[in-house]
């Protein structure tokens, strides 16, 4: 198995000059590949990948582009990589069609490949091409090192994402099943009748970033109390995020280490957030997130992830009779009484406990 581990790296002044440089450098390439794609697709004819490593290999060749041989030349060509893949992605319909790099962007990053043991920890640091030997905060073990991508985020911190290869340790969970349904007050309650509320890290944070957010919008354009303002900023969008995170991490974990089998809904979130009055809630929410991660940890764990189609009235069936009572699709009603069995129920809890039925019937057929 393969995962991405992002460690803070703390490098010299020398050494930001020279990844402040490599980041100039991949996005120049990048842009200069993309410019040549798209004037080529506008005569009609196909240039892929092999044509635009020959770009770099004469630009690098050219006196006015002597410094392309300054920084790591695997970064470079990962960057035309990079490239070809955003057009086999376009091209599948995967994506959008690939934009150019700008400089103005506060969040930049570079990948360069592990080749013959060049990037390697030892002891507190981190030995990269080019760079050398940087200082990095190391909070777990890890195995054979792929690649690394040196990330240069808008409050001005440096950050290694290594993608490794580790083997997953199995965990008991005696094969119990649980079924999900998420929401915005909380966050998402399940069939044994728990509740976990939505922490809602965005809005306690709120105030805070309105009050600094005022504060940018006054400073004058180009000044450095302008960019001073604008690290603040992003400080408490980084704060936010990372708080959000680890709340996912954590909860994801739980659920894989006590169940075996996993039932949740296939939430078109995308159409969900179309609702202006509830975007900014469920983005703050981030299900679609937290079920990505519920996927891959499955994946590694061997659990089983059921997806409940989204149509179905998970909310309006009772789950002792399976009466469906449609006065329920009216999201203000909480709780509700079954007008055939007269059973009293919590929406959310009997929303969790018909998505776990359903799952179960799914996965035996």
């Amino acid at each position: 198995m393969q995962k991405g581990i992002r460690f803070r790296i703390y490098p010299s002044r020398e050494q930001q000059k020279l990844i402040n440089q490599t980041l100039g450098c991949c996005r120049l390439i990048y842009n200069k590949g993309l410019a040549m794609r798209n004037e080529a697709y506008k005569n009609g004819n196909k240039v892929g990948y092999a044509q635009t490593s020959a770009m770099l290999t004469e630009l690098k060749r050219c006196e006015n582009f002597a410094f392309l041989k300054v920084v790591d030349s695997i970064a470079l060509q990962q960057s035309l990589r990079d490239l070809d893949r955003g057009f086999v992605n376009y091209f599948q319909k995967r994506a959008a069609h690939p934009v150019f790099k700008n400089k103005h962007n506060h969040h930049q990053s570079y990948r360069t490949v592990n080749q013959k043991n060049t990037i390697r920890i030892v002891g507190r640091y981190i030995k990269l091409p080019k760079l050398g030997f940087v200082k990095i905060r190391q909070s777990m073990e890890m195995g054979k090192i792929n690649n690394v991508t040196i990330e240069h985020t808008p409050t001005g911190k440096y950050f290694a994402v290594l993608n490794v290869e580790f083997e997953p340790q199995p965990r008991e969970n005696n094969g119990r099943c649980i079924g999900i349904d998420v929401g915005i007050k909380e966050f998402y309650s399940d069939s044994n009748g728990n509740v976990v509320s939505n922490p809602k890290y965005l809005e306690k944070s709120m105030r805070k970033l309105i009050r600094e957010q005022r504060k940018l919008s006054r400073r004058q354009n180009g000044s450095n109390n302008r960019n001073k303002q604008r690290v603040k900023v992003a400080s408490v969008h980084e704060t936010i995020t990372n708080q959000r995170n680890d709340f996912l991490q954590k909860q994801s974990t739980m659920l894989i280490r006590e169940n075996q089998t996993i039932c949740i809904e296939q939430l078109n979130v995308r159409n969900m957030m179309r609702n202006h009055k509830l975007a900014q809630y469920i983005g703050s929410a981030s299900w679609r997130k937290f079920f990505n991660m519920l996927i891959y940890k499955a994946v590694w764990y061997g659990n089983d992830i059921v997806r409940v189609p989204t149509m179905y009235p998970s909310s309006q069936t009772c789950s002792c009779c399976g009466y469906k009572n449609p006065l329920v699709k009216n999201l203000a009603v909480r709780a509700w009484k079954c007008p055939d069995c007269h059973t009293m129920h919590n929406r959310d809890t009997n929303a969790s406990i018909n998505i776990l039925k359903k799952g179960l019937q799914m996965q035996s057929t």
